[in-house]
Protein backbone atom coordinates (compact mmCIF):
# COMPACT_ATOMS: atom_id res chain seq x y z
CA UNK A 1 0.00 0.00 0.00
CA UNK A 2 1.66 3.54 -0.50
CA UNK A 3 2.19 5.98 1.99
CA UNK A 4 -0.32 8.03 3.08
CA UNK A 5 0.95 9.65 5.93
CA UNK A 6 4.23 10.28 7.06
CA UNK A 7 3.82 9.83 10.85
CA UNK A 8 0.25 8.73 12.93
CA UNK A 9 0.06 9.52 16.42
CA UNK A 10 -1.69 8.18 19.38
CA UNK A 11 -3.18 9.63 22.72
CA UNK A 12 -3.30 6.91 25.12
CA UNK A 13 -5.58 6.90 28.00
CA UNK A 14 -9.26 6.01 26.26
CA UNK A 15 -8.08 5.51 22.98
CA UNK A 16 -5.59 2.74 23.56
CA UNK A 17 -6.90 1.60 26.83
CA UNK A 18 -10.36 0.42 27.51
CA UNK A 19 -10.45 2.03 31.00
CA UNK A 20 -8.26 4.99 32.12
CA UNK A 21 -5.00 4.23 32.53
CA UNK A 22 -4.84 6.74 35.85
CA UNK A 23 -8.17 4.87 37.23
CA UNK A 24 -6.22 1.54 37.26
CA UNK A 25 -3.39 3.19 39.07
CA UNK A 26 -5.51 5.04 41.36
CA UNK A 27 -7.76 1.76 42.24
CA UNK A 28 -4.50 -0.57 43.04
CA UNK A 29 -2.95 2.16 45.38
CA UNK A 30 -6.34 3.43 47.47
CA UNK A 31 -6.91 6.91 46.08
CA UNK A 32 -9.71 6.09 43.73
CA UNK A 33 -11.50 8.54 45.22
CA UNK A 34 -8.73 11.27 44.71
CA UNK A 35 -8.94 10.07 40.97
CA UNK A 36 -12.78 10.62 40.87
CA UNK A 37 -13.01 13.87 42.39
CA UNK A 38 -10.30 15.37 40.04
CA UNK A 39 -11.71 13.71 37.04
CA UNK A 40 -15.18 15.27 37.90
CA UNK A 41 -13.49 18.57 38.15
CA UNK A 42 -11.81 18.25 34.98
CA UNK A 43 -14.92 17.18 33.27
CA UNK A 44 -17.28 19.91 34.34
CA UNK A 45 -14.88 22.51 33.66
CA UNK A 46 -13.87 23.28 37.37
CA UNK A 47 -10.03 22.01 37.34
CA UNK A 48 -7.91 23.19 34.39
CA UNK A 49 -6.37 20.79 32.41
CA UNK A 50 -2.36 21.47 33.72
CA UNK A 51 -4.33 21.34 37.30
CA UNK A 52 -6.00 17.77 36.36
CA UNK A 53 -2.38 16.57 34.74
CA UNK A 54 -0.97 17.42 38.33
CA UNK A 55 -3.52 16.00 40.19
CA UNK A 56 -3.56 12.72 38.28
CA UNK A 57 0.64 12.10 38.41
CA UNK A 58 0.43 12.87 42.06
CA UNK A 59 -1.80 9.48 42.42
CA UNK A 60 2.01 8.05 41.81
CA UNK A 61 3.73 10.07 43.95
CA UNK A 62 6.08 7.47 46.29
CA UNK A 63 5.56 4.77 43.39
CA UNK A 64 9.01 3.16 41.47
CA UNK A 65 8.87 2.78 37.52
CA UNK A 66 8.64 -0.84 37.94
CA UNK A 67 5.57 -1.38 39.85
CA UNK A 68 4.09 1.33 37.78
CA UNK A 69 4.87 -0.47 34.85
CA UNK A 70 3.24 -3.84 36.18
CA UNK A 71 0.22 -1.48 36.69
CA UNK A 72 0.30 -0.34 33.06
CA UNK A 73 0.57 -3.92 32.16
CA UNK A 74 -2.66 -5.03 33.68
CA UNK A 75 -4.76 -2.05 32.52
CA UNK A 76 -7.22 -3.02 30.12
CA UNK A 77 -6.24 -2.14 26.37
CA UNK A 78 -7.56 -2.67 22.82
CA UNK A 79 -6.21 -5.13 20.73
CA UNK A 80 -4.50 -5.14 17.65
CA UNK A 81 -2.08 -2.29 18.85
CA UNK A 82 1.47 -3.49 17.80
CA UNK A 83 -0.42 -4.87 14.43
CA UNK A 84 -1.35 -1.96 13.54
CA UNK A 85 1.67 -0.33 14.10
CA UNK A 86 3.17 -3.03 11.81
CA UNK A 87 0.91 -2.16 9.24
CA UNK A 88 2.07 1.31 8.89
CA UNK A 89 5.47 0.29 9.27
CA UNK A 90 5.27 -1.85 6.67
CA UNK A 91 4.01 1.33 4.26
CA UNK A 92 6.93 3.27 5.56
CA UNK A 93 4.68 5.50 7.91
CA UNK A 94 6.49 5.99 11.84
CA UNK A 95 3.66 6.09 14.44
CA UNK A 96 4.44 7.85 17.97
CA UNK A 97 2.87 8.54 20.95
CA UNK A 98 1.40 11.87 21.50
CA UNK A 99 0.40 11.83 25.28
CA UNK A 100 0.24 14.29 28.01
CA UNK A 101 1.41 11.02 30.40
CA UNK A 102 4.57 11.12 31.78
CA UNK A 103 7.57 9.73 30.23
CA UNK A 104 8.05 6.74 31.76
CA UNK A 105 4.27 5.59 30.81
CA UNK A 106 4.90 6.70 27.54
CA UNK A 107 8.16 4.97 27.42
CA UNK A 108 6.81 1.53 28.54
CA UNK A 109 3.87 1.87 25.54
CA UNK A 110 6.62 2.84 22.78
CA UNK A 111 8.53 -0.74 24.11
CA UNK A 112 5.78 -2.94 24.12
CA UNK A 113 3.50 -2.18 21.25
CA UNK A 114 6.93 -1.44 18.68
CA UNK A 115 6.08 2.80 18.46
CA UNK A 116 8.68 4.64 16.94
CA UNK A 117 9.28 7.32 19.70
CA UNK A 118 7.10 9.64 21.73
CA UNK A 119 6.38 12.88 23.37
CA UNK A 120 4.92 13.36 26.68
CA UNK A 121 5.31 15.03 30.03
CA UNK A 122 8.87 14.83 31.34
CA UNK A 123 9.13 14.18 35.17
CA UNK A 124 12.48 14.04 37.13
CA UNK A 125 13.98 11.16 37.74
CA UNK A 126 12.93 9.00 40.69
CA UNK A 127 14.26 10.16 43.93
CA UNK A 128 15.68 7.07 45.78
CA UNK A 129 14.11 5.25 43.62
CA UNK A 130 10.66 6.65 43.73
CA UNK A 131 8.32 9.14 41.53
CA UNK A 132 8.47 12.41 42.51
CA UNK A 133 5.56 15.12 41.19
CA UNK A 134 7.56 17.44 38.81
CA UNK A 135 6.55 21.06 39.93
CA UNK A 136 4.81 23.05 37.21
CA UNK A 137 3.33 20.76 35.03
CA UNK A 138 1.84 21.94 31.86
CA UNK A 139 -0.96 19.48 29.42
CA UNK A 140 0.30 20.95 26.26
CA UNK A 141 0.01 18.19 22.95
CA UNK A 142 1.19 21.27 20.67
CA UNK A 143 4.52 21.24 22.06
CA UNK A 144 4.76 17.61 22.18
CA UNK A 145 3.39 18.06 18.02
CA UNK A 146 5.81 20.25 17.47
CA UNK A 147 9.09 18.63 19.24
CA UNK A 148 7.66 14.90 16.49
CA UNK A 149 8.19 17.18 13.50
CA UNK A 150 11.22 18.95 14.41
CA UNK A 151 12.15 15.36 15.30
CA UNK A 152 12.28 14.09 11.82
CA UNK A 153 11.41 16.95 9.84
CA UNK A 154 7.95 16.92 8.96
CA UNK A 155 5.28 19.18 8.76
CA UNK A 156 1.90 19.28 10.47
CA UNK A 157 0.30 18.04 6.90
CA UNK A 158 1.79 15.13 7.17
CA UNK A 159 0.49 13.79 10.13
CA UNK A 160 -2.90 12.12 11.31
CA UNK A 161 -3.60 12.39 14.97
CA UNK A 162 -5.62 9.61 16.76
CA UNK A 163 -7.10 10.57 20.46
CA UNK A 164 -10.28 10.67 22.44
CA UNK A 165 -10.16 13.90 24.48
CA UNK A 166 -10.68 17.79 24.19
CA UNK A 167 -6.41 17.93 23.42
CA UNK A 168 -6.54 15.50 21.19
CA UNK A 169 -9.28 17.65 19.36
CA UNK A 170 -7.23 20.95 19.38
CA UNK A 171 -4.48 18.91 18.09
CA UNK A 172 -7.02 17.83 14.91
CA UNK A 173 -7.37 21.05 13.10
CA UNK A 174 -3.27 21.37 13.34
CA UNK A 175 -2.62 18.35 11.60
CA UNK A 176 -3.21 16.59 8.19
CA UNK A 177 -6.17 14.50 9.79
CA UNK A 178 -8.29 13.77 13.36
CA UNK A 179 -9.30 10.50 14.11
CA UNK A 180 -11.43 10.18 17.36
CA UNK A 181 -11.30 6.64 18.52
CA UNK A 182 -13.57 5.51 21.05
CA UNK A 183 -14.55 9.21 22.32
CA UNK A 184 -17.08 9.27 24.74
CA UNK A 185 -17.26 13.22 23.93
CA UNK A 186 -19.64 14.25 20.92
CA UNK A 187 -17.54 17.64 20.36
CA UNK A 188 -14.43 15.41 19.95
CA UNK A 189 -16.22 13.23 16.91
CA UNK A 190 -17.58 16.32 15.59
CA UNK A 191 -13.88 18.12 15.30
CA UNK A 192 -12.49 14.63 13.48
CA UNK A 193 -12.24 13.90 10.09
CA UNK A 194 -13.50 10.49 10.99
CA UNK A 195 -15.01 9.03 14.29
CA UNK A 196 -14.34 5.02 14.92
CA UNK A 197 -15.33 3.06 17.97
CA UNK A 198 -13.29 -0.16 17.87
CA UNK A 199 -12.14 -2.42 20.05
CA UNK A 200 -9.39 -3.91 17.38
CA UNK A 201 -6.81 -1.66 15.76
CA UNK A 202 -6.20 -4.19 13.32
CA UNK A 203 -8.75 -2.27 10.86
CA UNK A 204 -7.34 1.36 11.37
CA UNK A 205 -4.66 1.52 9.01
CA UNK A 206 -6.92 1.05 6.27
CA UNK A 207 -9.59 3.23 7.56
CA UNK A 208 -6.95 6.25 8.76
CA UNK A 209 -5.40 6.19 5.57
CA UNK A 210 -8.47 6.49 3.45
CA UNK A 211 -9.76 9.85 4.80
CA UNK A 212 -10.28 12.02 1.76
CA UNK A 213 -8.18 15.41 1.90
CA UNK A 214 -9.83 18.16 3.59
CA UNK A 215 -12.03 20.61 1.14
CA UNK A 216 -9.90 23.69 -0.27
CA UNK A 217 -6.56 22.42 -1.07
CA UNK A 218 -4.21 20.18 1.29
CA UNK A 219 -4.70 18.76 4.51
CA UNK A 220 -3.86 20.41 7.54
CA UNK A 221 -2.20 24.19 8.33
CA UNK A 222 0.69 25.28 9.82
CA UNK A 223 1.07 25.48 13.59
CA UNK A 224 0.38 28.81 14.93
Amino acid sequence: MARRWELVTFDIDGTLTTVHGWRVLAERVGRLEEYERTNRGYLAGKVGEDQHLSDLLRLADGLNVPEVEAILEATPRVDGIAEAVRAWHDEGTRVAILSHNPDYVCAWYAREFGFDGFAGTTVPAPGNGRLLLPAGVRANKSSGLEELLHRWHLTPRTVAHVGDGWADAAIFPRVGAGVALNSRLPEVERAADLALHLTDLRPLPGLVDGIPPRPGGPPGSPLA
